[in-house]
């Protein structure tokens, strides 16, 4: 253990924020070549692109166990502690974090450093004053030197996490307790930012930017922010005060939490640090912590641990005991069992090992195995297994790793699914894999399996990443908080072509005319934020595209009642109002879309009156005939029997079965009949109707405002130009009534073609012709059989039977009817009466003929009843 200074030895003491690492960084790049250490691989990294910049790529070389970045003639070596070439020859070297020296995993590492590194022309010691008094005694030739801090760090009290001041950092000491914070900065403020010392340093450097960049305003980390990392953090917050230290759950020590607060306030810019929800139980400081935080006082650090640095490799029970030596001055502890060592002991049991680890060369090679770290965390005894299957390895052939088997261990790794703890394990694994590829002497190809080890883990790092922002980062909720309580017009509000609104580049959902909708991938407590968002800031838009509407063509205009909700109007394609039952058919409350209710009320009632306007257009284009119904049944001069025609007939829409209008037919006169007739009505054996009213433009406005009357949707509407249709179900059949259809048995005919029809078959059988479902006109039509029998009865005919001859034998109902019906002998097709609405019931089964013999004889008053 025996140590001599080479050169001048300065130790740069004090507490965070005083610029020692900067101090050091400025001195190396003075020299012809230095090396720094670093407690952390993050860190390392860190600086070294600090110092690239400076010197550029070709003369700096990144040492860490996992990463190697060596270019050929490098003078300045960036490195974590336990990967610093101590006997290299260097003009200058530093060693960062020096206290860690009385941690009880690492502290060997870190006070072997102290010791034995020593640069060509300077040497430099970094780290708290805590170590003066073991500096000034270890290192008697170190000249101390104190730095204050530059900005002041102050107690700010507990906080609760939605009231935690922009630029935190929040510290926990487990990965849950890291998630759970992150969750519900996700949920208050946007998200959150989060650093382990488990992330690899891609990862966390591209959280780290976020929150350098702006993009989320909060940071979670464990203690790897207390080891140097330049974040600029306002305040840090403690969510607890205890940590599972490896052996025991313990309390901070003030240096450990004055560690971590440091970080709290950036050159000449004042910190402050508090705890994490109320002012009592375990994450609670103390008046005395917070004196010794604020005052940078702190107890002593008396002893640090050691262990030998240069330990015999003879042998494997020698390096054993010179391991576990126990150093004789007073400063020194001895370290506790490191993970390396145990590895070494538990394969030293194993006879196999002993036996291939004879000499120097493979003793070295052993402990160098023994040395892989055990980034999974798995434990020692599932560790060891595995350095075992490398050792094997080494120490058998040619002391190579198998290509193909070091291949498919990093090919088990190469997927990027699973949650971020499954991302992690990978990473983990993968870093295992690159620290051994970095091990030059283990592979035959340790350039390829490094190259191919990197490209992994920048995979799984970014797949982790993208996870981490997933689960913990909101930046749409992030960029509305920021805004809330300041003018609507401090971030831009953008709208693109296909309706996306974004406020600050992120999508808060879509604007289609008037209505907003909520981002659909919106968790659910967060809709009512965005919703509110939205009304904030497009107001202003929202005005400008009601002006849009109402300078708007009639084109732009148009009926929707496809949707199977209340029929309404759009615009452009987007609904803008929604019609309600009225006053009448014709005059249905218009009620403006609730989007549209935002806007002023004078701007609502030019808005209604631009589409009253419209549709009072539409209903001149499409129902005229029932608008001229609707006048005709309040003019003075027409008589009041015809005007309760007009009156029942349009509020049926146009089209009314026969039957309802029976008994106001009755009460015509011939002059009256005509007036109906010249205005277009006519007045068949089962529908009275305006033809007009059947074509599809109309049908469609019909079932509209029929389905407005009703209170639901009077759909589906036969396709236009169809005369005959499937009935289908009978929930199916309200939209083809609406149109003008009428059923008869398993189809629908329009109800014209119907009475087509009935005059055709009336002027066949007055010629004393036989009308059957084969001649050629229902042929033509498709109508079948029984929809045929069924048309004909309700038109009033009735079957009669062919006599044997083969002549004809048709009675025409009328004036006859009595007189031919005394005449036929009883029980021989007896006739029926004619049912309401001239209908008549078909004869008895047993005088009918079979169904397709069937002819008919018809009512010998069908066309004056027709005119």
């Amino acid at each position: 253990m025996a140590h001599f200074a080479r050169s001048p030895v300065t130790a740069v003491l004090g507490p965070t924020n005083t610029g020692k690492t900067h101090l050091a960084v400025e001195r190396m790049c003075g020299h012809s070549s230095g090396m720094m250490g670093f407690p952390l691989r993050l860190l390392a990294r860190e600086v070294y692109d600090r110092v690239v910049a400076i010197k550029g790529p070709h003369q700096v070389a990144l040492i860490t166990g996992e990463e190697k970045i060596v270019p050929q003639g490098a003078l300045y070596y960036l490195c974590t502690a336990e990967s610093m070439p101590v006997d290299g020859d260097f003009a200058f070297v530093a060693l960062d974090e020096a206290q860690l020296g009385a941690d009880p995993e690492r502290g060997h590492v870190f006070t072997d450093r102290m010791l034995r590194a020593r640069g060509r022309e300077e040497t430099m010691i970094l780290g708290s004053a805590s170590i003066s008094r073991v500096v000034r005694s270890l290192v008697p030739d170190a000249e101390i030197v104190s730095r204050p801090r530059f900005s002041t760090l102050s107690y700010s009290g507990a906080k609760k996490l939605s009231r935690l001041p922009r630029r935190s950092a929040i510290v926990a000491f487990s990965a849950e307790e890291v998630y759970a914070v992150a969750e519900m900065l996700r949920r208050f403020r946007g998200g959150a930012a989060v650093v382990m010392g488990a992330l690899s340093p891609r990862t966390r450097n591209a959280q780290v930017q976020m929150f350098l960049n702006g993009e989320v305003d909060y940071l979670v980390a464990t203690d790897a922010i207390g080891m140097g990392l330049n974040l600029d953090v306002a305040h840090v917050a403690f969510a607890s005060l205890r940590k599972f230290d490896g052996r025991r759950t313990r309390r901070l020590t003030v240096s450990e939490m004055a560690q971590i607060a440091g970080r709290a306030g950036r050159h000449h810019q004042d910190g402050s640090f508090g705890s994490l929800g109320h002012e009592d139980g375990d994450a609670a400081f103390t008046p005395e912590e917070i004196e010794s935080i604020e005052a940078h006082r702190f107890p002593a650090i008396d002893r640090l641990y050691w262990r030998d640095g240069t330990p015999g490799m003879d042998s494997v029970r020698h390096l054993i005991a010179d391991l576990e030596a126990r150093p004789d001055r007073p400063e020194l502890a001895a370290a506790p069992e490191a993970v390396d060592l145990s590895v070494l002991k538990r394969l030293a049991d194993d006879p196999l090992v002993c036996e291939r680890a004879k000499g120097k060369k493979q003793v070295e090679r052993l402990w160098a195995a023994c040395g892989i770290p055990d980034f999974q965390k798995l434990g020692a005894d599932h560790h060891a297994r595995s350095v075992n299957r490398i050792w094997r390895f080494l120490s058998e052939g040619h002391g190579h790793i198998p290509r193909d088997w070091f291949a498919q261990q990093i090919a088990r790794l190469d997927s990027v699914q699973g949650d971020i703890d499954t991302l992690s394990g990978r990473i983990a694994a993968a870093r295992t894999w690159s620290y051994i590829a970095h091990r030059a002497d283990w592979l035959a190809h340790p350039a390829e399996m490094a190259e191919r080890t990197r490209e992994l883990e920048e995979k799984l790092s970014d797949a982790l990443h993208a996870a981490l922002m997933q689960r913990f980062v909101d930046r749409r909720t992030a960029v509305l908080l920021r805004d809330i309580g300041q003018n609507a017009s401090t971030l831009p509000v953008e709208i693109d072509p296909d309706g996306t609104v974004c406020v600050d580049g992120e999508t808060i959902g879509r604007l289609d005319g008037f209505r907003f909708s909520v981002d659909p991938a919106t968790r659910h407590q967060d809709r009512k934020m965005l919703l509110a968002a939205a009304e904030r800031r497009l107001g202003r838009i929202l005005r400008v595209k009601a002006d849009e509407l109402l300078g708007a063509p009639d084109t732009d205009f148009a009926l929707m009642d496809e949707s199977g909700q209340a029929p309404g109007i759009s615009w452009q394609g987007n609904i803008v109002a929604t019609l309600l039952p009225g006053s009448s058919l014709l005059a249905p409350e218009m009620r403006l879309d609730r989007a549209l209710l935002t806007l002023g009320q004078d701007m609502q009632k030019q808005v209604i009156t631009r589409l009253s306007t419209w549709f009072d257009s539409q209903k001149e284009k499409h129902l005229l005939p029932l608008v001229k119904m609707v006048a005709s049944s309040s003019e003075p001069d027409v008589p009041a029997v015809v005007r309760a025609v007009f009156a029942q007939l349009a509020d049926a829409g146009g089209i009314i079965a026969r039957t309802d209008l029976d008994s106001a037919l009755g009460h015509l006169d011939k002059e009256q009949r005509h007036l109906l007739r010249r205005a277009g009505i006519d007045i068949g054996v089962l529908d009275i109707y305006h033809p007009g009213l059947l074509k599809p433009g109309a049908a469609r406005w019909r079932a509209a405002l029929l389905a407005t009357r009703l209170g639901k949707p009077c759909l589906p509407l036969p396709q236009p130009g169809l005369t005959l249709i499937k009935a289908g179900e009978k929930s199916e059949q309200m939209g083809a009534r609406i149109a003008g259809f009428r059923g008869f048995g398993e189809q629908m005919l329009r109800i014209d073609m119907a009475e087509r029809m009935a005059r055709t078959a009336h002027e066949i059988i007055a010629k004393g012709e036989a009308f059957t479902a084969q001649s050629p006109q229902i042929v033509s039509l498709g109508l079948d059989e029984a929809s045929f029998l069924q048309l004909m009865r309700l038109s009033g005919f009735r079957p009669v039977e062919a006599p044997a001859e083969g002549g004809a034998n048709w009675a025409f109902r009328g004036r006859q009817k009595a007189r031919s019906d005394q005449q036929q002998p009883r029980g021989q097709g007896k006739r029926a009466a004619p049912g309401r609405g001239g209908s008549a019931r078909p004869a008895p089964a047993s005088s009918a003929a079979p169904l397709g013999n069937h002819a008919f004889a018809g009512l010998a008053d069908l066309l004056g009843r027709n005119g």
